[in-house]
């Protein structure tokens, strides 16, 4: 028959501080009647009195083992002498069967702020980048982050603890997190310098990449039971080696594009003269004189340094 994963714990339980008067009434009343039973011995219920005190005394230390206190956003993983039996997820003092084990796991949300590591791009370009993430597990799926991850107990260590199966987790986090952020890495470019302006690039497009990797991550991590609450790339430039050459580079790309507005609006603003001139009858220009303009005002208007006007006194034509 198969396991029915990640259900509610339905078996016994019973209101913590209630169990508790219960108990040490047990702790007093199971005693004082073995005493009272062997103090005034004298008949057979005598000796009832002191093996149901007794009883009632083991069975108070037995039923001292099953209480649980659970805080907001933990869970209990109750197992019956090896048998997964459910989830207790409900908060407060609790009492349970006495004779299950109790896994403890935490589900509230964690981060990893993971060092940028190396990769190349879709270019092949080496770049430096990182991620941060936030992470929980899933109450439905407490199951998977139990019993489906491996917890290896450290040596010296009798039982795994809270604390140690978490570490677990947090290390499968941090490995997938690494093997994911190398795919979506490798699929795009850094930028778009040697692509089309239409395709998604890692500086550029940031939400678009973020959603990619937390799919990513989401896929990886679901076999564990764990829900990707938010997955950013907080990190991104190019590798050492190769991030003078990226910087002149763009440099130089940033000067072919100013020059080219600078060329834009220079032809934009000689035609506007020679129009003008044009129209309000100024001067009339042949096309010589008009070809001798043009190429006297781009060079005023597209020059780095400022000009150094000559005043000709002489007539039009030579």
């Amino acid at each position: 028959m198969e396991t029915n994963k990640n259900m509610v714990y339905s078996g016994w339980k019973m209101n913590g501080f209630a169990m508790l008067f219960i108990v040490l009434l047990s702790w007093i009343g199971g005693p004082a009647l073995a005493i009272y039973g062997g103090i005034n011995w004298a008949s057979p219920y005598d000796a009832i009195a002191i093996v149901v005190g007794v009883i009632i005394f083991l069975w108070a230390l037995i039923a001292s083992c099953g209480f649980i206190m659970l805080e907001p956003n933990e869970a209990r993983v109750l197992l019956f002498f090896g048998k997964y039996r459910g989830n207790f997820v409900q908060t407060g003092y609790w009492w349970v069967n006495p004779f299950m084990s109790k896994k403890s796991i935490s589900l509230r949300a964690r981060n990893l702020n993971a060092e940028p590591i190396k990769v190349n791009d879709k270019q092949g370009n080496p770049i430096l980048i990182g991620l941060v993430l936030v992470w929980k597990i899933r109450e439905e799926e407490i199951y998977k982050a139990v019993f489906d991850i491996d917890t290896p107990v450290a040596t010296g260590e009798v039982t795994v603890t809270a604390s140690s199966r978490m570490k677990v987790l947090e290390n499968f986090v941090s490995v997938q997190s690494d093997a994911a952020l190398r795919q979506v890495a490798g699929i795009y470019a850094y930028d778009n310098n040697n692509g089309g302006k239409e395709e998604l690039t890692l500086r550029s497009n940031a939400d678009e990449i973020n959603e990619q990797l937390e799919n990513r991550l989401n896929e990886r991590l679901a076999m564990a039971g764990i829900e990707v609450v938010e997955a950013r790339i907080n990190y991104l430039a190019y590798a050492p080696e190769i991030a003078a050459v990226m910087l002149r580079r763009q440099q130089a790309d940033a000067i072919i594009s100013a020059r080219e507005k600078i060329v834009e609006g220079a032809v934009s603003m000689v035609k506007m003269a020679i129009d003008k001139l044009s129209a309000d009858e100024v001067v009339e220009l042949d096309e010589e004189r008009k070809a001798a303009m043009v190429s006297n005002l781009l060079v005023v208007l597209c020059g780095d340094e400022s000009a150094q006007p000559v005043v000709n006194t002489g007539t039009l034509h030579h």
